[in-house]
């Protein structure tokens, strides 16, 4: 007879022995579907309790679901509080806190709803034939703002009415499609109108843009709620396609009638946000028009006087996300530091931020609870989840734990973080991850990867796209240079790599890839070099510079080829013109084209390469990807092209993005194995 103590601890053992094994588990592919996506974060008017978004995703029905749950700001359980058929998305609180609104894909198109904080008494609020886009309430309990899709022009079936099944789509200017979909004779207008009884009652709508062909980006209103502010770039066409000069309009409800307050700001201005009181506006603002990664500065406007102010300087960095402290005195806001997101705060017109968070972490999204700023925070081996910051500590206490059995079962490998010399002797932040049972007595093929944007840098963010952690638990060694041209290191380095594409940061990928090549567990009979966009663009280029056949493998997904042809594709002209100089045609030859557009240099390649491109991708077009393919074929070079036709620049969809990740490490394994 076994004693009771005795098989306690049996128990307990075995318990130890299994969580050991599954704790043995590298990351593959699947996994990457497994994982619970959290966003969209909004504090009850109480200051007590946080509506937030968790989706997960159904890999055999290929697509994700959003659920809308809500915490205590002091942590605890996790409770959902919608479980409908469709996507609930966008929590916001009404003016009580008796009410929480969403949207909702549940009627088939996206529709604004309300429940009880504990998810009981759903009411439908909206009945739009085409649903809404985006909602707010005020402080007035029955005054809210929608934005939603507006007819402002003909299209094809308004001039040819005998026509109906007709899928043509007539242009005559630039900007005809953005991103992964093709203008139409809609724009996003914000409305303003009342609640009664639950359900917005349209017969009190206002259009702020009433008759103007032009989309809201982002918009607020005061306390009052006699005030609105919006964002939109009141341009159409090829003006709309060479700028980047958003505005920032005071709408008031006194005299419905718009007024543009950062007239002289020639750049991005967005986000505008209402101070609590009302009294003042803030907005995010970059000074150079044309060029959408320029540092950015918090514009102040007083109400009472009209006049405008800079209210934190941009100290060489892009502000992110921002909010206003409860005095109004000075704001919280995120800015990129050295390959990490950090929490800085600001009093008004200082001439110095400073920094309240530290470590290797990506935070994200800022709401103020009292003493505390709330945020995701991730790393490369944790997705989002959400934290508090306290504001004088600095001190995290994080309130979610939704991947946590996940997290627990695998086993993620070590990242180093290096500081190279690159060849004009300036230091390189270089990220090193290890696979998971690294020993230094093995050999590892070795991965260089080559970061997109440009203007962007490698954070400690857990990707769905491009992980780096899952490239590691496949065995292999990767190496991730913050190079020329990405944020966090200053204005100089992040301006350098334009119109210098195949310049200096090309060099620091080089200096990057050979100092660790140095090291003897990486086998350099084993290089390859991956990347999307400008990664894709730097891949091809290596293509064509292979000194020493360095590389024996390249992937490059929906990379620049050809910068002549894509200068004229391109959806955004004002990017291609910033980023290389201008046209292809101007004389005499601008260096990008004569010298940098990789294309020029095929003749050179001799090295397998997988090329990755989707149909809807208008940012960097698919002939780009066909161009190099084509041109890899026709010298029979071993090569593969991968093709999505309903996917743009992202690949997106679960059972694409597996297939993607799938074609990714078999091409790895034929090519440097």
């Amino acid at each position: 007879m076994f004693h009771k103590k005795s098989i306690l601890l049996s128990l307990f053992s075995v318990f130890v022995y299994c969580s050991s094994l599954v704790a043995q588990v590298t990351m593959q592919p699947e996994h990457l579907f497994e994982f619970k996506r959290q966003s969209e974060i909004s504090l009850s008017p109480d200051g007590k309790t946080i509506a937030f978004v968790i989706e997960s995703i159904n890999l055999s029905e290929n697509k994700g679901n959003k659920d809308i749950y809500i915490l205590s700001v002091n942590g605890g359980n996790v409770t959902q509080i919608t479980k409908d058929a469709g996507n609930e998305f966008s929590p916001q609180w009404n003016s009580d806190g008796s009410r929480l609104g969403y949207l909702s894909s549940e009627s088939g198109v996206v529709q604004w709803y309300e429940v009880n904080p504990d998810g009981s008494n759903k009411k439908q609020v909206t009945f739009f034939e085409n649903g809404i886009n985006s909602f707010l309430y005020s402080k007035n309990p029955n005054r809210v703002l929608y934005c939603a899709d507006t007819k402002t022009r003909n299209d094809v079936h308004d001039i040819y009415k005998d026509a109906p099944k007709s899928t043509a789509i007539i242009s005559d200017d630039l900007f005809y499609r953005n991103w992964s979909s093709w203008e139409d004779n809609l724009n996003a207008h914000l409305f303003c109108a009342e609640l009664k009884n639950g359900i917005l009652d349209t017969s009190t709508a206002t259009d702020l843009l009433v008759n103007e062909p032009y989309d809201v980006e982002s918009y607020d209103i005061s306390v009052d709620g006699n005030n609105i502010a919006y964002s939109a770039k009141k341009m159409t066409g090829k003006n709309f396609g060479l700028s980047t000069n958003n505005e920032i309009y005071l709408y008031s409800l006194n005299n419905r009638q718009s007024k543009c307050i950062s007239e002289g700001l020639p750049g991005y201005d967005l986000f505008p946000k209402f101070s609590p009181s009302g009294k003042y506006l803030a907005w995010n603002s970059m000074l150079q028009d044309g060029n959408e990664a320029d540092v950015s500065n918090l514009q102040r406007y007083t109400l009472a006087t009209q006049s405008r102010e800079v209210a934190v300087e941009n100290f060489g960095e892009t502000i992110g996300d921002y909010c206003w402290s409860k005095d109004e005195n000075s704001f919280y806001f995120l800015v990129e530091q050295e390959g990490s997101v950090q929490l800085f705060s600001s009093l008004l017109k200082a001439k110095k931020a400073i920094q309240l968070t530290k470590g290797y972490q990506q935070y994200a999204s800022l709401t103020l609870a009292g003493s505390d700023i709330l945020s995701f925070k991730s790393t490369f081996s944790m997705p989002d989840e959400l934290v508090k910051i306290h504001l004088k500590s600095g001190l995290e206490t994080q309130l979610t734990f939704s991947n946590k059995f996940l997290l627990d079962k695998l086993k993620f490998g070590k990242v180093e973080n290096n500081w190279i010399r690159s060849s004009d002797g300036q230091k390189v932040q270089t990220w090193v991850f290890f696979p998971p049972d690294f020993t230094a007595a093995s050999k590892y093929p070795t991965l260089l990867y080559c970061q997109g944007g440009p203007q962007v840098g490698i954070t400690q963010s857990f990707s769905y796209r491009w992980n780096l952690q899952l490239m590691c638990a496949q065995g292999y060694i990767v190496v991730a240079p913050n190079r020329r041209g990405v944020p966090g290191f200053g204005k100089a380095w992040k301006d350098q790599i334009s119109e210098d594409y195949g310049g200096q940061s090309i060099r620091d990928y080089i200096a990057a890839i050979d100092s660790i090549s140095k090291r003897t567990y990486v086998d350099t009979a084993r290089i390859a070099a991956v990347g999307a966009s400008y990664g894709g663009y730097s891949v091809y280029w290596l293509a064509g510079h292979n000194q020493n056949h360095r590389f024996k493998s390249f992937i490059a997904h929906c990379g620049l080829f050809n910068l002549e042809s894509w200068y004229s594709m391109t959806d955004q002209t004002f990017f291609a013109n910033h980023e290389l100089g201008g046209a292809y045609w101007k004389e005499p030859k601008l260096k990008s084209y004569g010298e940098f557009s990789p294309h020029l240099f095929v003749k050179n390649w001799d090295t397998p390469i997988l090329v990755i491109h989707g149909e809807k991708d208008f940012r960097v077009p698919v002939s780009e990807g066909m161009q190099a393919f084509g041109s890899a074929q026709l010298k029979n070079i071993k090569s593969r092209f991968l093709y999505f036709p309903d996917e743009g620049h992202w690949v997106l969809k679960p059972q694409n993005s597996l297939v993607w990740h799938r074609e990714f490490y078999r091409w790895l394994k034929e090519t440097l194995n």
